[in-house]
């Protein structure tokens, strides 16, 4: 299908309109995670040279994560839950890769298999910058992997459940949790955000951010669209149309 380019009023300065191709654009960067990708910028700006763990790295979220990552200069390591969505992760610019489809995080034997393979990715010295929007059992034994004086990005908790974290990690690791809120950032630090979008534009042109579409569906199906994401069957992001958009 082929998508029209729109132009955004407001979206460079707010003040001057800037041409975005809507498959790449709308969807990545002004669609709802896309606007969040500015608070991403802010939590990830001063990562270069470090080793970035992003979680649930195949969502639409986690391409952004990687992306962004590379673009400001961090080793990226995606986990993700089978090996043809660390395939998409790879596309997208992740240097080393984490399955963690098969582990049951319940299980300690199994958490310490976990814990040694983000490790590996980071010569044992574990993660500098831990990004999660998955939550339930993967947020504490990533913990416990990361890097001392290490920084948590709390995402959000796609698999349901939100984790409750002995505290005294914190003190051991002398790290510390960032919550990634973009909704309060933007009210509360207007300037920061509006810097961070034209970082974005900047790197879209660039061709550094392609925020993938992998799914293009009518609106009719938006059902499916969301039974795909609940499946965890998506991997980027998925698009819905309407009879305006058609080619």
């Amino acid at each position: 299908m082929k998508f029209k380019k729109i132009k955004i009023l407001g979206f460079k300065s707010f003040v001057d309109p800037t041409e975005i191709i809507i498959e790449d654009g709308l969807t990545g960067i002004v669609g709802p995670n896309g606007c969040g990708k500015s608070n991403v910028v802010e939590s990830l700006r001063w990562c270069m040279g470090e080793t970035l763990l992003v979680l649930g790295a195949a969502g639409g979220v986690g391409i952004s994560a990687i992306e962004i990552g590379k673009a400001i200069g961090a080793k990226v390591v995606a986990a993700a839950s089978s090996d043809d969505k660390l395939d998409v992760c790879k596309k997208y610019g992740a240097d080393e890769v984490i399955n963690y489809g098969g582990y049951d995080l319940t299980d300690k034997d199994q958490i310490k298999e976990f814990r040694s393979d983000i490790a590996k990715t980071s010569g044992g010295k574990g993660p500098d910058v831990i990004y999660d929007p998955v939550g339930g059992n993967f947020t504490e034994p990533a913990l416990r992997s990361i890097a001392w004086g290490g920084r948590f990005l709390v995402i959000g908790f796609a698999s349901g459940p939100i984790p409750k974290i002995p505290l005294n990690l914190y003190l051991i690791k002398g790290c510390s949790a960032v919550g990634v809120f973009w909704g309060q950032f933007t009210m509360l630090e207007p300037q920061n955000h509006l810097a961070n979008m034209e970082q974005l534009t900047k790197w879209h042109e660039e061709g550094k951010l392609k925020a993938p579409v992998t799914e293009v569906l009518p609106l009719e199906q938006a059902k499916e669209a969301l039974e795909m994401i609940l499946a965890r069957k998506a991997k980027g992001k998925i698009a819905l149309t309407t009879s305006f958009y058609k080619s």
